[in-house]
């Protein structure tokens, strides 16, 4: 039984190549345990992040690696054909370049997660630009790990380039709009127009923005529904951004009817400023006697508001127009409304007679 060949090796070798892949294996799995519980208690004691990722690592490691490389490792006590040989070997690299690979998206996801716990609540515009350039670092990783990996398989991967870029032109030629799109997010992303949270207006469309992504910006309206807007079209129309403004310049107007005296007219911009200067957070710019309107003599009256808050400048504004009706009201100045005089011219009265036949 032990002098029989099997595909040209003995039996007792192929025993061995046994017993060497589970060797292989099982010490892979031990090895992967016993640091992983050390690095696990060290953590607990330790205030530290980079543990944790070691043991995140660790545990990253896919059974199917060990179980390729264990394999592969058993495989160099047998004598086998130099074509099998090579497909062992490859499918070991493989598996290596794998886990590679998957070890750097765990680094880069590590790295985004710390980075935004650490930097969203002063900048929200970093989770946007930490999004896309994890992206497109991500993307970089598994690029250059695939032909890393197929240049230690034997594969021409300068041909391979060169097909590729051939290739990514009529791709990126079919693929206009979502390409478009896609640099139009690393745009808003490295520019920052806007952020997640700010209050925009593009178009008819205005609202909060919730979600920056690679193709889209979704939008949640007043009304309440989600609008969802390309990126093109986003930074190819002009966008005014609430959430910037520092204050608020407020203009209304108001009018007094015609038989107001002369002096009151006069009086009028001091009791508004005063009216204005009365509010907290605010600061007044100027009151006129800006023209004559139809039926109404015209006030107008600009001033600020010291937060870009809404709700703060509607409080404000209320307050400002009960106290100058009260003001109007006890001086007896009257606010103008749409009236018409009609005058009416009575007949001249005819001669007697006149108009009398012959």
């Amino acid at each position: 039984m032990w002098g029989a060949t099997l595909y040209g090796n003995p039996v007792g070798r192929w025993l061995l190549a046994l017993v060497v892949a589970a060797g292989v294996a099982g010490a892979a799995r031990g090895l992967r345990e016993l640091v992983r519980r050390r690095l696990r208690t060290a953590a607990e004691r330790t205030p530290g992040e980079l543990d944790d990722l070691l043991v995140d690592l660790l545990g990253s490691l896919r059974p199917v690696v060990i179980a390729v490389l264990a394999v592969a490792a058993g495989s160099l006590v047998l004598d086998l054909p130099v074509r099998l040989a090579r497909v062992l070997q490859a499918a070991a690299w493989a598996a290596v370049w794998l886990q590679v690979a998957l070890w750097g998206n765990a680094v880069i996801t590590w790295a985004v997660t710390r980075h935004l716990q650490r930097r969203l609540e002063q900048d929200a515009a970093t989770a946007t630009t930490v999004a896309v350039l994890s992206f497109v670092a991500r993307v970089g990783l598994w690029a250059v790990l695939v032909l890393v990996a197929l240049d230690n398989l034997g594969v021409n991967i300068t041909a391979l380039v060169a097909g590729v870029g051939i290739g990514g032109v009529a791709v990126a030629l079919a693929l206009q709009n979502v390409l478009g799109d896609l640099f139009a997010a690393f745009s808003i992303a490295l520019d920052r127009p806007f952020v997640i949270g700010d209050f925009i207006i593009t178009g008819d469309v205005l609202g909060t923005v919730e979600h920056i992504g690679l193709k889209t910006t979704r939008v949640r309206s007043l009304s309440g529904e989600q609008v969802v807007l390309s990126n093109t079209d986003l930074l190819s129309s002009r966008i005014r951004n609430f959430k910037r403004m520092t204050e608020r310049r407020v203009l209304f107007t108001f009018g007094v009817v015609y038989d107001t005296p002369p002096q009151v007219l006069a009086d009028i911009p001091e009791v508004v400023r005063r009216i204005v200067e009365a509010q907290p957070r605010t600061r007044f710019d100027r009151a006129h006697f800006k023209s004559y309107g139809d039926f109404a003599l015209i006030f107008e009256v600009v001033y600020y508001v010291l937060t870009p808050d809404y709700t703060a400048y509607m409080d404000v504004q209320q307050a400002i127009n009960l106290e100058l009706y009260r003001q109007f009201r006890q001086r007896g100045i009257q606010f103008a409304y749409p009236t018409q005089t009609v005058h009416v011219h009575a007949a001249l009265p005819q001669p007697q007679g006149a108009g009398a036949g012959p």
